[in-house]
């Protein structure tokens, strides 16, 4: 571990600024409004602690560090270890509007200023157990784009060496598939079709042991309420509603209002507006991207049920002259209306005007 400097500071409110990286970690440390040490290290949470503990006796030491690539793991370290930790969303931290240099200490200072400032937002961080569910749900979505990579290359291989014929250029319901493994091959086509189809074979038996698995979750008493709620809404079937509760939690009262509940979503506009002249653009994209998928795929069927939804969709599409706009607005009312009926315990009313507040 290399040291750039280092005050000793015992008995004091501490805070740590860390910028994590594969195999170093940044830490600033700042105390009583001053930067008091700096510290380069091996990305190990042992080295951390040794330093935490040695260089810093009975201070009341708070980390915050940015929502990366490791989860939530650095957290439930530090806080079984007694310290309190901050995990912060790594777009939301404030910097000058200057900044023109860009580093892991520079990033680890800036982290430091804001944790002591109290100038920062925070991460909702589930507990391990939700995070395991969860994973069924995520790995779910690896393994149908798999499936989808290796349909595309069978599709690709039967093009190159000619033996599409009469099959559609376009999308391949299962008669098309049944059709493409009844070839009869030799050779190293043979082979190669051969190993492309074991391959597909193996990912579809995935993909079935990995929706049964969901399918016992959300008979668990955790999801099961949430889970039956999220069911009542139209165009949510079982197989959206339990991946939702997995990626919201079944307790979704950490909104405090719909606009938060939606651009937690991602499905709101950026907005880019100063003095008289207002400019929105595109949605945020904030969050899960395969969530909004399932809330737009949801929203198609939901606003052809609901008249409450099908008024809001018109009145996108008349003012905007955009189908994809008012689908995505539909969407949005979605997710507010399913944070709506988990916080109330009621099911979904056809029909019920959308909460206020959230507009398209």
């Amino acid at each position: 571990m290399r040291k750039m400097y280092q005050c000793r500071v015992e008995g004091k409110d501490v805070y740590v600024g860390l910028e994590d990286s594969k195999r170093t970690w940044k830490v600033c440390v700042r105390s009583e409004g001053v930067v008091v040490a700096e510290a380069s290290m091996p990305a190990s949470y042992g080295v951390l602690r040794e330093y935490l503990v040695s260089g810093y006796p009975r201070c009341r030491i708070t980390v915050m560090y940015e929502a990366g690539f490791r989860g939530f793991s650095l957290h439930d370290r530090l806080v079984a270890d007694g310290y309190q930790c901050v995990v912060t969303p790594p777009h939301s931290v404030v910097q000058e509007k200057s900044r023109r240099v860009k580093c892991d200490v520079l990033d680890a200072r800036r982290l430091a200023f804001n944790l002591e400032k109290g100038d920062y937002r925070v991460c909702y961080v589930p507990d391990g157990q939700l995070r395991e569910d969860r994973q069924v749900s995520r790995t779910l979505v690896q393994v149908q784009k798999d499936i989808t990579r290796v349909k595309n290359r069978i599709r690709k291989f039967l093009e190159v060496h000619g033996l599409d014929e009469g099959l559609p250029p376009g999308r391949w319901y299962e008669r098309e598939w049944r059709a493409a493994e009844g070839l009869s091959l030799r050779g190293p086509l043979a082979l190669c079709l051969s190993l492309y189809r074991e391959e597909l074979k193996v990912l579809v038996g995935m993909k079935r042991q990995l929706r049964k698995k969901l399918r016992e979750l959300s008979r668990q008493p955790r999801y099961h309420r949430t889970f039956k709620l999220f069911c009542s809404a139209p165009g949510v079937g079982w197989f959206t509603a339990i991946r939702l509760v997995l990626e919201w939690g079944e307790n979704l009262a950490r909104f405090a209002s719909a606009k938060q509940m939606a651009s937690f979503t991602g499905l709101t506009c950026r907005e880019f507006s100063t003095g008289q002249q207002v400019h929105r653009g595109r949605v945020t994209k904030q969050s899960n991207p395969a969530v909004r998928a399932w809330l737009i795929e949801s929203a198609w069927t939901a606003y052809k049920r609901d008249p409450a939804l099908l008024r809001k969709f018109r009145r996108v599409h008349g003012s905007t002259g955009s189908v994809k706009k008012a689908i995505v607005a539909v969407a949005r009312v979605l997710a507010v209306r399913l944070r709506a009926i988990a916080l109330s315990g009621e099911a979904y009313r056809i029909g019920t005007v959308a909460e206020a507040g959230v507009s398209a």
